[in-house]
């Protein structure tokens, strides 16, 4: 047994719980001491008493009562990426610099594990060390089926730096997306609130009026800028969208209950024989494909070392690059900002 310790929180060590900071640092500690010796008094920051949730601040000292010198077992080794996925993970990057790594993700991949997902970009990142001795962190997410531009933290530090960003709103997301029908007005605003349809569990949203999002537990206020760049006579747009808010399938719940669903949205479209006001459902059929158009498309940000604005664009993916020729539409019609001056 070694004797009491005094720790220091490093340099980009800050802002994160206890019970985890002491895992990083001492292996062989395990969460039960850990609650243990915080009920106790045993264990304290900057003297005073603590539990174990408590989040730990780069500089405080953190005493740690005698331990066990012997490390826990090792975990269970967890199964390596493979080289097609470790190829196909690298290739979908489209900005690095020593602090942050930006995805164009592909759609159909998911961003974290979940029921039934083991192939995730979470659990891929392990590719994207390049250089460095960590694994990258997410800080943000995207849906299973939306495509586009995600960021990921090369160090702690960044990762807290930019989750604040984003927290914030000191962040621009801009998103493209095909929608059934002709969204009148052309620019516009929705505000509608959400709430999960079927409590709290469920994965899908239901929108509230936002004079009812008040009085209706668990709804949360959300709020989107969309803008119509390009139409097909009434069948489809090709439009802008902007999340002020980042709710659960915001973007997609706002359009379908304006009328004019996602094209690919089986959630929330509809089916191509319902009648959605002067919209219709999200298939549009012929040689348009079937999968969702939604795409992240630019992310705005200050850069969190270097302190300069950047600006990361993602390429559309092909089956959205495929319905954009079906319509003779190019990426280069859009504007760079199509909500300048709005907010």
């Amino acid at each position: 047994m070694s004797g009491v310790q005094t720790l220091i929180v490093g340099e980009g060590e800050g802002d994160q719980r206890l019970d985890r900071w002491l895992k990083r640092r001492l292996p062989q500690i395990t969460q039960g001491r850990i609650e243990k010796g915080c009920r106790k008094g045993e264990i304290r920051v900057d003297g005073g008493r603590v539990k174990a949730s408590d989040r730990v601040q780069e500089g405080q000292e953190v005493r740690i009562p005698p331990l066990p010198d012997a490390p826990a077992p090792a975990p269970a080794p967890k199964p390596k990426v493979s080289a097609a996925d470790a190829e196909m993970i690298r290739q979908a990057v489209i900005y690095k610099d020593d602090h942050i790594i930006a995805l164009n993700k592909p759609p159909g991949l998911p961003t974290q594990g979940g029921s039934g997902q083991t192939r995730h970009v979470d659990g891929l990142a392990e590719a994207l060390m390049f250089d460095l001795d960590e694994k990258p962190r997410l800080v943000h997410r995207l849906d299973k089926d939306t495509s586009g531009v995600l960021l990921l933290a090369r160090t702690r530090k960044v990762a807290q730096d930019l989750t604040a960003a984003i927290r914030h709103k000191e962040t621009r997301k801009i998103y493209w997306a095909v929608v059934a029908g002709v969204p009148h007005p052309y620019n516009g605003e929705i505000k509608y609130g959400l709430v999960k349809a079927g409590g709290k569990n469920a994965e899908k949203m239901r929108c509230i009026h936002p004079d009812e999002v008040a009085a209706t537990p668990d709804a949360k206020r959300a709020h989107t800028l969309y803008a119509a760049l390009y139409r097909v006579a009434g069948r489809a747009t090709w439009v802008a969208l902007e999340p002020v808010t980042g709710r659960t399938h915001q973007l997609r719940a706002h359009m379908a209950e304006i009328g004019h669903p996602i094209a690919g949205d089986g959630k929330y479209g509809g089916s191509a024989q319902e009648n959605m006001g002067d919209g219709w459902g999200a298939k549009l059929g012929g040689i348009i494909s079937g999968k969702l158009h939604l795409h992240a498309r630019s992310m705005a940000f200050l850069h969190p070392v270097t302190r300069k604005q950047l600006t990361v664009t993602a390429p559309l993916p092909e089956h959205m690059k495929d319905t954009f020729d079906t319509f003779g539409w190019t990426e280069d019609l859009a504007a760079e900002d199509p909500f300048e001056g709005y907010l």
